[in-house]
């Protein structure tokens, strides 16, 4: 039998573990959850959300506001 843990997905790291830089679509239009939970947390912050952010450039300002208002693991 072959073995269920030795795929190519199970060996590919999800977005959250790829640096942004490799995001094939890093240069998109950020998603609606990305901009909900961004929002949200700029609001927390007392920091101005940005809505022109792109997938790559909104990952990082939500690690950074994570950080910033306590709720980053």
């Amino acid at each position: 039998m072959d073995d269920p843990t030795n795929t190519p997905k199970s060996d590919a790291p999800g977005n959250a573990e790829k640096p942004v830089d490799d995001w094939v679509t890093g240069d998109e239009r950020m998603t609606g959850a990305q901009a909900s939970y961004l929002k949200t947390l700029s609001e927390e912050a007392g920091e101005d959300f940005d809505p022109d952010l792109t997938k790559a450039e909104a990952s990082i300002r939500i690690d950074a506001l994570q950080q910033k208002t306590g709720r980053g693991a």
